[in-house]
């Protein structure tokens, strides 16, 4: 491993959607338009070192004073689509989340609860005008939740080996957004017609009703990000994890429950040896 990625890039994966610059309302639409210009763009490794510079500072800065005027670009059959970065508010939602992730003492240590508490401040008078806002990007860290599967077919997969340069290797899926509602909701049903309700219904209830925020001809993307640096490189190659959730969807429909609990055990092993390093010395 090398040093750059064990310091900068943290295990997290990332559920992204790039929207075509027609679902932007203008000023924003012709901001879009001209950053997708530009000859260099910034790389999620750009916006982590921003974090990381953020952090180490005195006092520590847990939410950007500003939000970015940043994005990933890509392009979709032709249309430009962009996938804003925003940072500020993914950085106020992630404070929620630590309060469960860390005990006390080291949140503390990290951020300090007088810096805290002035970013959930910020936060509650910036939502009273942006109500209705939210991200285009989900993270997770130490796993792939298993919900985020569900909206790809092993189909989609890329993979790409690390390169001699020093580049990391890349592994992710993208599929466009009518796919991807159809999967989730042909797997709701059949989760509801199978199965009592639980963890999993619900995380692809709440990732359902995120998707449905976003324009109908958007681009959805599964970046396994800094976890490509929890797997060792056999096993990220042969990494199926796609292909394994669709044939224990698959395997449930047709009523075989012996198929689809060895399906969800190839998962679950996978990635409690992921999880497991968390806790690694």
């Amino acid at each position: 491993m090398s040093v750059v990625s064990s310091v900068l890039v943290p295990y997290a994966s990332y559920l992204r959607v790039y929207e075509p610059l027609a679902a932007f309302p203008e000023p924003e639409r012709a901001h879009w338009a001209g950053y997708a210009g530009r000859s260099s763009i910034p790389t999620a490794q750009d916006e982590l070192r921003r974090s990381l510079a953020d952090l180490v500072a005195t006092p520590p800065v847990g939410v950007p004073v500003h939000e970015s005027g940043d994005a990933f670009v890509a392009e979709v059959d032709g249309v430009l689509c962009v996938c804003p970065w925003r940072t500020r508010l993914r950085g106020w939602l992630a404070l929620d989340e630590l309060v469960e992730m860390f005990p006390g003492p080291v949140l503390d240590a990290v951020l300090p609860p007088v810096v805290r508490g002035q970013a959930v401040a910020d936060h509650e008078r910036w939502a009273e005008s942006n109500p209705d806002a939210r991200p285009w990007i989900l993270t997770s860290v130490w796993q792939v939740p298993v919900r985020w599967f569900v909206l790809f077919c092993d189909e989609e997969r890329e993979y790409a080996e690390a390169g001699e340069g020093g580049e990391p290797p890349v592994l992710r899926y993208r599929t466009p957004m009518v796919q991807a509602r159809r999967r989730l909701a042909r797997t709701l049903k059949t989760l509801r017609e199978t199965v009592d309700e639980g963890p999993l219904t619900e995380g692809l209830v709440e990732v359902g009703r995120w998707l449905e925020e976003f324009h109908p001809r958007a681009l959805v993307e599964l970046d396994y990000g800094g976890l490509v640096h929890a797997l060792p490189a056999d096993q990220l190659a042969g990494d199926r994890s796609a292909a394994d959730v669709a044939e224990g969807v698959a395997a449930l429909r047709a009523g075989d429950t012996e198929g689809a609990s060895e399906a969800y055990g190839r998962l679950a092993q996978r990635w409690r040896a992921v999880r497991d390093r968390q806790f690694a010395n």
